[in-house]
C-alpha cells in the first residue's frame, strides 16, 4: 500500500499479540463471533471487498478475515474506524464494551465483577505485591518469569486483564480496601531496580487513596498467622461474603459462614502483626530512599 508515495505498512498479527479469542470461553466465543459477524454484514453491505476495507482501517486483509470469521478479538480503534469506514452511525464502535470484557481471561473476568460489586476486600498475598497494586511493569516481570513460559500474547493479556482491575479504585462510592504486604515483596527487585522503585512509589501513591489501607508486614516478626498462603475476603452489600485461600477447599471460592470466619480470623490475626498503615508508609518511604 502506498499513500502519496510512501510505503504504508498494515498492522498485522505479529503487531497485535495478546488477543486471540480463548476456545473455552463460550460467552467470548459467541461475542466475538457475533460482533465479527456484524463486520461482514456491514462491510458486504457497502460493497468493500475485504483487502480494500483492510487498507482503509490499516489492517492486513488476512487479519480482516480472522476478525470477522471470529478468531480475533477486534481492538477498540478498529471497531472505530470501521464505524467510520462502513458509515454504521456508532453501531459497531457500540460494541466495543462487550470487545472489551472477552479480552481477559473468563476467572479474571470473574473476579473482577466480583470486585465490582463488593463493598469491602480484605486482600492479603505473602508471595507477589497484590494483582490490584502491581504497575504494568511488575505485573510484566511477574509474568515474564512464569515456567513453563506464557507466550507473549499471554503476557499481553494478562497485563490488560491486572490494569482494568483497576477499576476498583475509581468506583463511586468506594470499597474499603485493606491491603497487607510482606516486606520481602516490597525489598526484592523482580524485573530490576527501576522496576521497583516505580512500583513502591506506586504503592505510596495508592495508600493515600482514604478508602485504602496498606499494611506491611515485617520479616522480623517471631510470629505469624499467615503462613498457610494468601486470603482474599470479598464482602457485599447485601450482606453476603465470599473468601478464598489455597488452605482452603483447596483455594476455591468459599461463602458458608464457617470457612469466611475461618479467613477473616487469620486475615484480622496478620493484621494485628503487621505495622500500622502509618508505620507501613514510612517503611515504604524508608525503602524509597534507600533505593
Amino acid at each position: 500500500m502506498h499513500v502519496d508515495g510512501e510505503a504504508v505498512r498494515l498492522k498485522s498479527e505479529a503487531d497485535e499479540p495478546g488477543w486471540e479469542v480463548d476456545p473455552d470461553d463460550d460467552w467470548g466465543v459467541a461475542v466475538v463471533a457475533t460482533v465479527g459477524r456484524q463486520l461482514k454484514l456491514r462491510r458486504e453491505a457497502v460493497g468493500m471487498r475485504a483487502a480494500e476495507f483492510g487498507v482503509a482501517v490499516g489492517y492486513g486483509e488476512d487479519m480482516v478475515y480472522k476478525i470477522e470469521s471470529g478468531k480475533r478479538i477486534p481492538r477498540p480503534e478498529y471497531l472505530d474506524r470501521a464505524d467510520e469506514v462502513l458509515g454504521a452511525g456508532g453501531l459497531l464502535a457500540a460494541m466495543k464494551e462487550d470487545v472489551r470484557r472477552v479480552r481477559y481471561p473468563k476467572k479474571v473476568r470473574d473476579l473482577a465483577q466480583m470486585e465490582a460489586k463488593a463493598v469491602e476486600l480484605q486482600l492479603y498475598d505473602p508471595l507477589n505485591i497484590h494483582g490490584l497494586l502491581q504497575t504494568p511493569e511488575y505485573a510484566r516481570a511477574l509474568l515474564l518469569m512464569r515456567r513453563p513460559a506464557y507466550t507473549e500474547a499471554e503476557v499481553e493479556q494478562f497485563i490488560a486483564a491486572r490494569v482494568a482491575r483497576k477499576a476498583v479504585f475509581e468506583r463511586d462510592p468506594a470499597p474499603e480496601i485493606s491491603f497487607i504486604q510482606e516486606e520481602w515483596t516490597l525489598r526484592r527487585p523482580l524485573g530490576g531496580k527501576a522496576v521497583l522503585r516505580r512500583q513502591l512509589d506506586h504503592l505510596r501513591e495508592a495508600a493515600q487513596f482514604r478508602n485504602v489501607e496498606l499494611q506491611v508486614m515485617p520479616m522480623d516478626r517471631e510470629e505469624h498467622a499467615g503462613l498457610a498462603g494468601g486470603i482474599e475476603v470479598l464482602k457485599f452489600d447485601d450482606g453476603s461474603a465470599v473468601g478464598r485461600s489455597p488452605a482452603l477447599a483447596n483455594g476455591r471460592p468459599v461463602s458458608e459462614p464457617k470457612q469466611l470466619r475461618i479467613l477473616e480470623l487469620r486475615y484480622g490475626i496478620i493484621r494485628a502483626q503487621a505495622l500500622t498503615p502509618r508505620e507501613s508508609m514510612a517503611f515504604i518511604e524508608q525503602l524509597l530512599g534507600e533505593s
